[in-house]
């Protein structure tokens, strides 16, 4: 999918201020930003549920020109799940393809791929938060999409659900499926996508690899450990680009990556174990901060 310069409003709130975003099939693609960014807004145009004002979208070689007429194999949900409280599971995802057209459905199948076999006959007004989502996300796949569009799928998940949808998401990219997903946890953006777009006031403020968005903190506060506090502060303040104070038992190092990497040899050839050495505000986080903070 490709858009460029492409803006959304909604009276006098700009939502959507000149984006641009591309993602690739067999990519995994994370949308990341403060609440009121615009993330939901660009999840909805990609779903088809409104056009933009100005600029050019693209889904699936097709440029969208109408709402509510998106080419086939896109799929996906935003804003929390839409289902039905009153029927089970299976007769949810048996609703969805009826209404999609969708023939041969394997529902048993699409449940068991996001792990609700279990509850594949109970009502779904008794499901959780994350076996709704679950839910919502195994009816998107009864289309085999070929682009795949969630809101923020691992809400309400526990740790092995969680898992388990980043894991399903993998395999559906290895397969070819282009997907965009939102979250407000850099750690799984991290562990699941190939690059973020970072959006702040509607705008794009960073786009690509997740080790640029990284490398765009500049430096950050690390925690070391190690058998000799005041030796290691003192091969600390020998290394250009690092600053050092003490924190108890340990020392809090302010350095970039290249400056940390030349402090941990320095420790290493010192004869000085590194017991830990761990980001106080881990990289990722540190960018979107850094980033976020002063924008409009």
């Amino acid at each position: 999918m490709r858009a460029r310069q492409v803006r959304k409003a909604y009276a006098d709130v700009v939502a959507l201020d000149g984006v641009d975003l591309d993602v690739s099939a067999g990519q995994v693609h994370g949308l990341v930003g403060p609440n009121g960014a615009g993330k939901t807004t660009l999840l909805s145009l990609l779903l088809g549920l409104s056009l933009p004002d100005r600029g050019v979208l693209e889904l699936l070689g097709s440029t969208v020109r109408r709402a509510h007429a998106l080419p086939d194999g896109v799929a996906g949900f935003v804003e929390g799940p839409g289902l039905y409280p009153a029927l089970t599971a299976r007769q949810n995802l048996t609703a969805v393809a009826s209404l999609r057209r969708i023939h041969g459905a394997d529902v048993a199948g699409v449940l068991e791929q996001i792990g609700l076999t279990d509850v594949i006959d109970d009502r779904v007004r008794g499901f959780s938060l994350g076996m709704r989502q679950r839910l919502s996300l195994a009816a998107a796949l009864l289309t085999r999409p070929e682009l795949l569009v969630l809101d923020e799928p691992t809400n309400g998940l526990d740790p092995s659900a969680t898992q388990c949808v980043l894991e399903l998401l993998r395999r559906l990219a290895d397969d070819g499926v282009a997907v965009v997903v939102s979250s407000h946890r850099m750690d799984e953006l991290a562990a699941l996508c190939h690059e973020v777009t970072l959006l702040s006031g509607g705008r794009a403020v960073f786009s690509g690899p997740l080790a640029k968005l990284a490398a765009e903190s500049g430096p950050v506060d690390f925690r070391l450990r190690t058998t000799d506090v005041a030796g290691a502060g003192a091969v600390a303040a020998g290394v250009p680009r690092v600053t050092v104070r003490s924190a108890g038992d340990a020392l809090v190092v302010r350095a970039d990556q290249e400056a940390l990497d030349t402090l941990v040899g320095r420790l290493v050839a010192a004869g000085l174990p590194v017991r830990e050495l761990t980001a106080v505000v881990p990289p990722l986080q540190a960018a979107f901060l850094a980033l976020t903070q002063d924008a409009p």
